[in-house]
């Protein structure tokens, strides 16, 4: 049997969270013993318990912009040691095998594999553009302590090896799967535009994503309100929350759709545990990051749901989305750019009703939950040395 530890850096439902949930609740229970220790609760927590995971919750530290000032500094250190050693004695007394450490920003792991002498798999779901120290620190870190680093994409494999600090082909990619069971092209979005008070023959733009720095709202805002002015039967939805922490960011969203004139048709939905559901309202799905995105799960789902995918042309979903086929691309910061390529899509009936199948059949054939837990499941069984 092998027994996994997995290090997480929150307990959420975003991108991260969900694919390491899918992951750990589709292994083979049989040979592999997932343990999961979080920082903090939240629905993560539930659905592992449902799962029937051993599940903690412990409140070591994860690297946030936070941190970045002297006092922060040593609050981290400090934090970081005690609950390092705190984990190590828990990973001692499961007898872990090998230790998954989900995010360049959970760094307890490298203590406790340098502590027991256990094998450590670095899965990295980001792109760290600044600030450069901290893309520097993680990428030196992350190849001395990981015997295995994983990335989402080519994107995010190619970011990691500018930095010079790895080895030829010690990163390997391993795209995340989404679950089909769950996210599946319905006519059920019709019901939830009755809910929201939206005509039917409405056509809607919508994006899903965390409320932080370069996700993009605000540039999905000024991308919709050109849309807005131009169409009286356009709608913007937007759905997703904040760290905590940082409401203020969620107060300068909602007081910026307040202030359109076009504030009847935006919808902020906040966050909502039913995404699936979500995803069907749309007419075309928008990915407005302004940052790099190294395998945004949000454009799997959508794919899943059988939606077109309109998003600035740079990072992982360059591999997800095949331009002309099932989305199309504007230039990076572009809004009216953005505009423009989502009205190509959601004024043409046939050409979405086509790309959003494609969508379909792209993700079955390229991004199956099933490939994603059987690649993960060889490198687990290579580090515990079978």
């Amino acid at each position: 049997m092998i027994n996994i530890l997995y290090l997480h850096a929150g307990a959420e439902m975003y991108g991260a969270d969900k694919v390491m949930f899918d992951l750990i609740r589709n292994l083979d229970r049989k040979k592999y013993t997932p343990y999961v220790i979080l920082p903090t609760d939240g629905v993560l927590v539930n659905a592992l318990k449902k799962e029937k995971v051993h599940v903690m919750v412990l409140p070591y530290p994860i690297m946030r912009r936070k941190y970045f000032n002297p006092k922060g500094i040593i609050q981290y250190g400090i934090n970081l040691i005690r609950y390092s050693n705190v984990i190590s004695r828990i990973a001692k007394k499961y007898n872990i095998t090998l230790i998954h450490t989900n995010t360049a920003a959970t760094l307890e792991g490298s203590f406790v594999k340098k502590k027991l002498g256990i094998p450590q798999l670095w899965a990295i779901h980001e792109i760290i553009v600044s600030p450069k120290i901290m893309y520097k620190v993680t990428s030196r870190l992350i190849s001395i302590f990981s015997d295995r680093t994983v990335t989402v994409s080519e994107a995010a494999k190619d970011h990691l090896e500018k930095s010079g600090c790895f080895k030829k082909d010690n990163i390997k990619v391993i795209y995340n799967g989404v679950d089909v069971q769950r996210f599946y092209p319905s006519d059920s979005g019709m019901e939830f535009r009755s809910e929201l008070g939206i005509p039917e023959k409405a056509k809607i733009m919508g994006m899903i994503g965390r409320v932080n720095s370069w996700k993009g709202q605000g540039d999905f805002l000024s991308a919709a309100e050109i849309l807005l002015k131009k169409y009286d039967d356009m709608y913007a939805v937007l759905a997703g929350s904040v760290f905590a922490g940082e409401e203020w960011r969620e107060e300068e969203l909602n007081k910026r759709i307040a202030a359109s004139p076009y504030r009847d048709r935006i919808i902020n939905l906040g966050y909502r545990p039913d995404t699936e559901n979500v995803y069907r309202l749309f007419d075309v799905f928008v990915l407005p990051s302004t940052n790099p995105d190294p395998l945004p799960t949000v454009v799997l789902e959508a794919m899943a749901c059988g939606k077109p995918v309109v998003a600035y042309r740079h990072g992982g979903v360059c591999e997800m989305v095949k331009e002309g086929y099932n989305g199309l691309f504007a230039d990076v910061c572009d809004t009216a750019d953005l505009a423009k390529k989502t009205e190509t899509v959601i004024r043409n009936d046939s050409l979405c009703i086509e790309m959003g199948k494609h969508s379909r059949e792209r993700l079955l054939e390229e991004f199956s939950i099933a490939a994603y837990v059987k690649n993960y499941s060889a490198e687990y069984d290579r580090l515990a040395g079978i």
